[in-house]
């Protein structure tokens, strides 16, 4: 579609040279897709032009229109609404329009001039816990912005910086040391992840018990939280494990390796992947390398206590600790080890941190600080700031126990999805196991369309029940229209109608069929807007958009009944396009697509 914009804009260059005498270079003239009530399918604002041509801005579409349809055969007519001049495009423009889009292949890269050795970054689990309904959304959103930038021909390398270390893995492991019994994921009959989370929430509650046992002895709320026993032992316990304390190492390999297994099989189930680990345990140490080498450069400075910070005061933001007085590393420590270590990895010109505003100001000090050292690689930085997930009854508390369980979850959506098709009759024809398998991709489908349509600026409520419906602005609309189209298809194979037939008898086409070809030919530019902005909620609406704009088609415009020969050859082939372009589409939101329901 590329090429029919170009040549339009070169019409009317044409035309505003010829009527009014000025020339307008193109790049000024930008077109866009005209609004569904009014006749036409490009529309050129004329309002920029006003001064430049010194006629008001309705003088000037008329002008444009009369001369492109005496003198245009691409423009077979138009209508000025104001300061807007809607387009109509002869059908045989279409026709090659839709011809460029079948010789296209499916997985032909979109360019954009953007980034070409990219890193993303994301899930970044702690060992202390289960992944839960926030860790969908930074899971569904790494992986898509990872397939969306591969879509432009970038080489992209998924990276998970798995946070294994630090006070917060100590306490899960105290509250292991005191109250565990030698209990395992397997004489407890749950996965690693999930232990290991039963006992952060147990070092809370006690720990909580002592804080208020202090503050009843008179001790003030701030000095009690500092010296409850169980926070004083968590301390010692990550200076032993710093020093390299065997039982505590061992302790700590033990149950990273049940957490270990349940990641996988949670990872496994939601269908994502990483190319590369990095284990904070294996990058805090170089972190601490360049603390050092920000001390010894004068960039650093070390206060009374032995702890050392940094000033970034004149870069709007603050002083920041770097390591504190007793040696131990803190989580920038690492994050400038981890940064180093991709970098020589990988060598990325992007590096892409999917991380939730509530780390905002980290990334902020992150990318400064390594300003500070002169790191080449600091520029190269880029933080996919996404906002927290809602549920009806509130913000969730990992600590608290109140959060909503990933696998938990993505079994309840399946339920859900099962439910939701059984009652819509949509499983005819299919045995046990093909059912059970589309139960889960309409269910996971559901779950990530829902996380991942809505920009990831902003915050959001999670509705479970909405996500799952198979109508409206849902992933199993999506998925179940695709699955219209591959019964279509088949029928077509059946009656011997080949989706890749000559078109060349063909010379007028519907307005539902000039509608999805201009909505087939928007797919590089959705990429490259998606890729831009590093938001799967483009695509996702492009997606609702085919899909939406199919169900029109396919209800206005017979297809089997058709007599004339080419023209069921067409709408055969447009729906062979549509379903690639949906299936395309959803794939770069990691969802896969039916072939039948």
């Amino acid at each position: 579609m590329l090429l029919l914009e170009q040549t339009l804009k070169a019409a009317l260059g044409a035309a505003i040279k010829n009527v009014f005498d000025v020339e307008v270079a193109s790049p000024q003239l930008t077109l866009q897709p005209t609004r569904k009530e009014f006749a036409g399918s490009f529309t050129l604002v004329t309002f920029p032009f006003t001064k430049q041509l010194g006629k008001g801005p309705e003088q000037i579409g008329q002008g444009i229109g009369e001369w492109l349809v005496a003198n245009e055969p691409l423009v077979t007519g138009y209508n000025v609404v104001k300061g807007f001049l809607n387009l109509e495009i002869a059908d045989t423009a279409w026709l090659e329009v839709f011809e460029q889009l079948r010789q296209q292949p499916a997985d032909a890269p979109v360019e954009t001039g953007g980034p070409q050795n990219v890193v993303v970054e994301y899930s970044s689990p702690n060992t202390n816990k289960p992944l839960h309904l926030g860790h969908l959304r930074n899971n569904f959103l790494g992986y898509s912005v990872a397939e969306i930038l591969k879509a432009t021909g970038a080489t992209v390398n998924k990276v998970n910086l798995v946070n294994d270390r630090g006070i917060h893995i100590c306490k899960s492991m105290l509250a292991y040391q005191q109250y565990g019994n030698g209990e395992t994921p397997q004489s407890a009959g749950i996965k690693g992840d999930h232990l290991a989370g039963k006992y952060y929430v147990l070092f809370e509650k006690h720990y909580r018990e002592q804080v208020k046992q202090l503050e009843a002895e008179g001790v003030l709320p701030d000095i009690a939280k500092r010296q409850a026993p169980m926070m004083l032992q968590a301390q010692d316990m990550l200076r032993a494990w710093e020093a390299g304390d065997e039982e505590v190492v061992s302790l700590w390999e033990q149950m990273n390796g049940w957490v270990y297994e349940g990641f996988n099989e949670t990872y496994q189930t939601i269908g994502v992947d990483f190319d590369k680990y990095y284990y904070e345990s294996g990058t805090y140490l170089l972190g601490k390398e360049r603390v050092e080498e920000g001390l010894q450069k004068g960039v650093f400075f070390r206060k009374d206590d032995g702890s050392v910070w940094v000033d970034l005061q004149a870069e709007g933001l603050d002083e920041k600790l770097l390591l504190r007085s007793d040696g131990t590393s803190v989580y920038i420590t690492q994050d400038l080890g981890t940064a180093e270590l991709k970098f020589q990895d990988f060598e990325y010109d992007l590096s892409v941190y999917v991380i939730a505003d509530e780390q905002n100001y980290h990334m902020q000090v992150l990318r400064a600080v390594l300003q500070k050292l002169g790191k080449p690689y600091a520029e190269a930085i880029y933080h996919l700031s996404y906002g927290m997930v809602d549920l009806p009854s509130g913000k969730m508390k990992s600590r608290e126990g109140t959060v909503v369980d990933a696998d938990e979850l993505v079994r309840e959506v399946v339920e859900a999805a099962k439910a939701a098709t059984l009652e819509k009759g949509k499983t005819e024809g299919l045995g046990e196991q093909e059912a059970e398998q589309l139960y889960h991709m309409l269910g996971l489908g559901a779950l990530k369309y829902y996380l991942l349509k809505v920009d990831p600026k902003k915050r959001m409520l999670f509705n479970p029940e909405e996500s799952v419906s198979l109508e409206g602005h849902t992933g199993p609309f999506i998925q179940y229209s695709h699955a219209r189209i591959s019964s279509i298809l088949r029928k077509a194979a059946e009656q011997g109608v080949a989706a890749d037939a000559s078109l060349t008898n063909l010379t007028e086409i519907h307005a539902t069929e000039r509608e999805m070809i201009q909505e087939l030919g928007r797919y590089p530019a959705v990429v490259a807007e998606a890729a831009r902005t590093q938001s799967p909620a483009v695509v996702a609406q492009y997606a609702y958009d085919i899909a939406k704009a199919y169900n029109r088609f396919y209800t206005e415009v017979p297809i089997f009944i058709e007599p004339d020969a080419a023209k069921k050859a067409f709408r055969v082939a447009l729906s062979a396009q549509t379903a690639q372009a949906i299936k395309t589409s959803m794939n770069l939101l990691g969802i896969q697509v039916p072939e039948r329901m």
